[in-house]
């Protein structure tokens, strides 16, 4: 059985009914709203609801096609994406990290031993925005982690703009962080990641 099918809150919100056909018969219809963690074929998907998102606002992305494709390969369960009917409207992509604070090599690097959840990246498609897509989108993704053995905190750095967001999410600041894109600097940013006995106990993990 795979993770996803034990974890109730990444099953689909809803499904619509069975759509029946003239003569009766009922027709497949896709699910409503689905989440579910993206593999390396959804990375085209991602790259252009990011670069929409990203090069308008700062001129650059978190992370290019490539790397997408490289974290999606190397730890797809770390991601989360949110489809309505079959489409791709938003999505989250991290990797694990094993030191106290980001530095630049965690741009790039996937650390398997490491205990906190660096965050790259959380996008929603221009035409679901101001939906409240993004907060629900980061609540599953945080109880996800929860369930998952190694996961202690995650971390994620942003602007700081988009610092009064990730502390409604539930994330403190931490100050100033090391890493420096271009010109662009950031606030780094953590949220604790509940053990996972106290899970099972108490989220029916």
């Amino acid at each position: 059985m795979s993770m996803l099918s034990t974890l109730p809150f990444l099953k689909p919100i809803h499904l619509r009914s069975p759509r029946s056909s003239p003569g009766g018969q009922r027709r497949h219809t896709l699910p409503a709203s689905e989440f579910r963690c993206l593999s390396p074929e959804d990375a085209v998907s991602v790259f252009e609801i990011e670069r929409e998102a990203f090069i308008s606002v700062s001129g650059d992305c978190p992370l290019h096609l490539d790397e997408i494709r490289h974290f999606l390969n190397l730890c797809p369960e770390l991601s989360l994406g949110w489809f309505e009917e079959g489409r791709l409207v938003a999505f989250i992509i991290g990797s694990l990290w094993d030191q106290d604070r980001l530095s630049q090599a965690a741009l790039t690097l996937h650390k398997p031993r490491g205990t906190a959840v660096h965050i790259h990246v959380l996008a929603v498609h221009r035409t679901f925005r101001q939906q409240g897509k993004g907060s629900i989108l980061m609540w599953r993704y945080l109880q996800y982690l929860r369930c998952l053995p190694f996961a202690r905190r995650a971390l994620l750095m942003c602007e700081e703009f988009l610092v009064p967001f990730y502390q409604k999410c539930g994330f403190e600041a931490l100050g100033p962080c090391e890493v420096t894109v271009g010109e662009l600097a950031f606030i780094e940013m953590q949220h604790p990641v509940r053990g996972h006995a106290f899970m099972r106990r108490n989220s029916g993990c």
